[in-house]
């Protein structure tokens, strides 16, 4: 028993050795703090469409109050207007972007008071308004005099949130 005990020691106490254990512990502790705040946090409830996952940050009550009584309500859920039609591949991209820039700034208060959109979500959101709106803009000459591509939400910016 002693040997053994012996061999287990110089064993534990090679350098290869501790750098594994302590790579170990560092990789199980992010793993479940991860795993913790996801579950604390409602995580999942962002890989559906209920617009109350919006509200679990309480920053964002003011935007689901707008867009409850905005006209939107009753045929658009968040989703609708804030995540990409084309693929579902790209609207989980578009949400687990969104959602770990959401997580850190409301974790660590680093927001303007008066939230802002980023550009790109600007794009998804105006691509939102083309695909739902496709029978009204198909016909619309959407582009200005120097070649760009006129904005839904340039002039419609609080559609969705009143």
């Amino acid at each position: 028993m002693g040997k053994l005990r012996s061999f287990i020691t110089q064993q534990m106490l090679t350098p290869g050795f501790i750098m594994r254990a302590l790579a170990v512990f560092v990789i199980g502790s992010l793993f479940g703090v991860g795993l913790f705040t996801f579950v604390y946090a409602r995580g999942y409830s962002y890989l559906g469409n209920d617009p109350t996952t919006c509200i679990n940050c309480h920053v964002m009550q003011d935007q689901y109050d707008g867009w409850k009584a905005g006209p939107h309500a009753n045929v658009a859920t968040c989703n609708d207007c804030h995540a990409p039609h084309d693929n579902i591949v790209h609207k989980y991209i578009v949400k687990g972007e969104n959602g770990f820039w959401h997580g850190l700034k409301f974790t660590t208060g680093w927001y303007p008071e008066n939230i802002r959109i980023r550009e790109t979500n600007r794009q998804v959101t105006n691509d939102a308004c083309l695909y739902c709106h496709a029978e009204v803009t198909s016909d619309m000459h959407l582009t200005i005099d120097d070649g760009a591509t006129l904005s839904c939400v340039r002039c419609h910016d609080d559609v969705g949130h009143q």
